[in-house]
């Protein structure tokens, strides 16, 4: 086997630092972690799909980096994990495709859960991303001030085929996590949407939320909706007009999981197509 090299380790590190990005910054200075599918809703089953997955400063234009693939989980309607079908990173995106061979409701995440550090070394300040596995390794001796918070978080979508189903909403109790009311693939223009947020399975309440419609490279302003979250977790939107929409929040706390870290950062980020009436 392969030891990877130096080059691709540090790719690695670049790709994962981006894909952490939203859950690191406040919304308005940190670029935007997505997944965009070719389309979310089908009416036959053997149907084929192709996603864009990039961090950006433009929504959804792949101008950044890539959001890489290696922490990508299909989940489909029945439950079992699908691998993707054609996937490819380069310059500015990732990509893959997928056949939709069932009936029913796909979850497409990429979950990220590692360790974000700072530390001092001869005087500079320095900053570390990676694995709880690579951090006793990372960090060098003579390192002061050290200081290191995990990183949860999630960038998601929904596709369905025919019928919508409930069953790929289930719940892992870790870190931020979406439960619809509304389903996520019957959203209309000028219709009321309910969502749940979760925070380690419990309701998330004051969790503030930017959606924002695409197409941001061709307007002067982010055109941001702005919600929060009840204490049931639970906040609605209306959606202005019909397109695709970023939704993201987070959140810290030092409910940490990880023994190396005093604190953690958690994020949220989903993808919606909203269809005219």
């Amino acid at each position: 086997m392969k030891t990877p090299s130096t080059k691709s380790k540090k790719l690695h590190l670049i790709g994962l630092a981006a894909a952490l990005a939203f859950c690191l910054a406040p919304p308005a200075f940190a670029h935007k972690a997505w997944l965009k599918p070719s389309a979310t809703v089908f009416s036959e089953t053997g149907a084929w799909m192709t996603v864009d997955a990039a961090v950006s400063n433009d929504l959804f234009y792949f101008n950044h980096v890539p959001l890489r693939l290696d922490n990508l989980r299909i989940t489909a309607p029945d439950g079992s994990s699908l691998e993707p079908v054609n996937p490819a990173t380069g310059k500015y995106r990732s990509v893959f495709d997928l056949q939709l061979e069932q009936e029913g409701t796909y979850r497409l995440s990429v979950v990220n859960d590692g360790l974000f550090a700072r530390y001092t070394l001869d005087g500079e300040s320095k900053r570390w991303r990676g694995s709880p596995a690579e951090f006793e390794t990372a960090i060098p001796a003579g390192a002061s001030d050290v200081e290191a918070s995990q990183t949860l978080s999630r960038v998601e979508t929904f596709v369905t085929v025919g019928a919508p189903s409930q069953d790929v909403f289930a719940t892992t109790g870790q870190g931020i996590e979406l439960v619809p009311v509304t389903h996520p693939n019957d959203l209309y223009a000028g219709e009321a949407a309910t969502f749940q947020l979760l925070l380690d399975g419990e309701p998330a309440a004051g969790l503030e939320i930017e959606i924002v419609p695409g197409g941001t490279r061709y307007r002067d302003s982010q055109d941001s909706l702005a919600a929060t979250t009840g204490a049931d977790g639970r906040f609605e939107v209306t959606w202005p007009e019909a397109g695709m929409y970023w939704l993201e929040t987070g959140s810290s706390d030092d409910r940490t999981t990880l023994p190396q870290a005093s604190q953690r950062r958690l994020g949220y980020v989903a993808t919606f197509e909203v269809l005219p009436l």
